[in-house]
């Protein structure tokens, strides 16, 4: 049997699209001779589709979608993902349904049984979770078909609450008493850079513990801040990856089953995409889909000269082009001239224009303004805010004037302090750096100028400053950031108390004292941009916190 999987990047509710997308290599796989072309969760209305699956219309139009897709699957046969109604009228409305199409109609549906409810995942408020199993049989061959977190059962929890396992039951126990000779996943897994083996590992002990040849096909694309990476997999049932598809592009390829089943040698999977790579690839993709399919196509940020807004533009410029980019530099009276300079430079390398407003005078007419109110009371971080703000509003100007969308340049570990200004520098329709720490900004830029300057060294070398006062440095109101994204990556993604924290030999007062910055600002990420997601716990839909909690 030939398989093709196709790793394909969707729009959600765009209908026509996806469907085109599909029929196109459905039509495609024929000409290869395929037998079973194979694409991901949800691919009908693409994923995640959140609370526009409380839409009849919606629904129905999937329907359509499906069917008239399946017209398409005479001599071929397809898997395809969609939502569909529940015939269960005393369960939820809809199920999450992998549709196996053949000789032009549905064949057989498998529906989703694990429904996950963390991070940024909440189906148990649109799905029905699936207890009928079966597989199917095709070509002489008897295939189980699962969906995405269903092959996920035996996933760690790290011990939360004494818990070892986050489901108590699998799919595959149930599906794998049918006797099945391979199996197919279909998913819309978004890309985290610390489960990047974790992910693999899922898939090669599922083909090892059942003896079977695995088909995971993933989604690549971002929906807002989910970026999905698709390097959707092909399994032999040793766990030797047989085939693993492009990262963060679109890809096709067509697979021997028997090739699959034939390979037993003990090669190891050398992985030489690193991981800063792949960060970096997930940005550049993430801030593309965002304009794209929400058809902008030109973007404004702000140059500081500091390290967070030269990754920004340089991810920026990668994703929309140089034609497409403008930036605006501000300084004050604070602004370094190398600060002025190197951003030039910058902009010059990435062939970027570039404007230059002082906000000196804007910034002496608000004080002078205010100075009957403030009644000669010293300078403190009020100046220092109505400098991030004059900022804010400019760029601003700019987005309303030329039709520019605003970008954010801000990163992680100054998010998750509070050490950013509501109105000012938090502004902006999207967040690039929103989930990476400023230690992997960095490591973002030595990447960029791998094979040549393209950031100044300068840009690189220098200590970090929100240049708003004399000699400011952000060690003035933080720790180092080595030490800073250490305690904030144990407390958010690896959710650690502070006695926790101190016991892995962090300093007491300093861990006392971010973690109570970054519980005192969760009203400020509350209000700011949308983040791409690159981490397993980013700001935003993945956590809920309260805003008025005293803990």
């Amino acid at each position: 049997m030939k398989i093709a999987m196709a790793q394909l990047n969707y729009h959600v509710g765009n209908f026509s699209h996806n469907k085109q997308k599909i029929i196109d290599t459905i039509l495609r796989a024929e000409k290869d001779y395929v037998d079973l072309v194979v694409f991901s969760e949800l691919c009908v209305c693409g994923y995640p589709p959140l609370d526009l699956l409380d839409y009849r219309e919606f629904i129905h139009q999937c329907e359509n979608a499906v069917n008239e897709i399946a017209e398409h699957c005479v001599g071929i046969a397809a898997i395809v993902g969609a939502p569909r109604i529940n015939p269960n009228t005393s369960g939820k409305m809809l199920l999450n349904s992998a549709y196996f199409l053949h000789d032009g109609k549905i064949q057989h549906i498998q529906d989703k049984t694990l429904l996950p409810t963390y991070d940024i995942f909440d189906e148990y408020r649109y799905f029905e979770p699936n207890n009928q199993f079966d597989v199917l049989e095709f070509k002489g061959k008897k295939i189980a078909m699962t969906v995405c977190e269903d092959l996920w059962d035996d996933q760690p929890t790290q011990g939360v609450f004494g818990r070892n396992r986050l489901y108590n039951e699998s799919p595959m126990e149930k599906l794998i008493e049918y006797n099945p000779d391979l199996l197919i996943n279909i998913s819309a897994s978004p890309f985290s850079y610390s489960k990047i083996w974790g992910k693999k590992n899922i898939f090669i002990q599922k083909a090892k513990n059942y003896n079977l040849p695995v088909f995971f096909v993933n989604q690549i694309g971002a929906q807002t801040e989910l970026i999905f990476e698709g390097a959707s997999l092909a399994i032999h049932p040793n766990g030797i990856i047989h085939n693993e598809l492009n990262w963060f592009r679109e890809d096709y390829q067509v697979i021997d089953l028997d090739e699959v089943s034939r390979v037993s040698d003990d090669r190891e999977t050398h992985d030489t995409y690193g991981v800063i790579a792949k960060i970096h690839d997930a940005l550049v993709l993430g801030l593309k889909d965002f304009f794209h399919k929400l058809n902008f196509d030109k973007a404004v940020l702000g140059l500081s000269g500091g390290i967070d807004s030269a990754v920004s533009m340089v991810i920026a410029q990668r994703a929309l082009g140089s034609e497409n980019l403008r930036v605006l530099l501000m300084p004050s009276a604070y602004t370094s001239k190398s600060s002025v300079d190197d951003s030039k430079k910058l902009a010059d390398n990435l062939g970027v224009h570039y404007d230059e407003i002082s906000i000196q005078e804007v910034l002496h007419s608000f004080t002078s303004v205010l100075e009957p109110v403030f009644r000669n009371m010293p300078e403190d971080v009020t100046e220092e805010n109505l400098q991030a703000r004059i900022r804010g509003t400019m760029l601003m100007a700019i987005s309303n004037k030329f039709g520019n969308i605003l970008l954010n340049t801000s990163n992680k570990s100054e998010s998750a302090v509070g050490y950013a200004t509501l109105y000012g520098d938090m502004s902006g329709a999207l967040s690039i750096l929103g989930d990476v720490y400023k230690t992997d900004v960095y490591k973002l830029a030595e990447h960029i100028n791998r094979d040549e300057e393209i950031i100044p060294k300068n840009i690189m070398q220098k200590a970090p400053s929100a240049e708003l006062r004399p000699d400011q440095k952000d060690t003035d109101a933080l720790p180092e950031y080595e030490f800073l994204d250490k305690i904030l990556f144990q407390y958010i993604e690896l959710q650690k108390s502070i006695p926790e924290i101190i016991e892995e030999g962090f300093d007491e007062e300093t861990v006392k004292k971010v973690v109570n910055m970054v519980n005192a600002n969760e009203y400020k990420r509350y209000q700011a941009p949308p983040v791409l997601r690159i981490s397993s716990k980013a700001f935003g839909a993945g956590r809920r916190m309260p805003l008025v909690a005293k803990y």
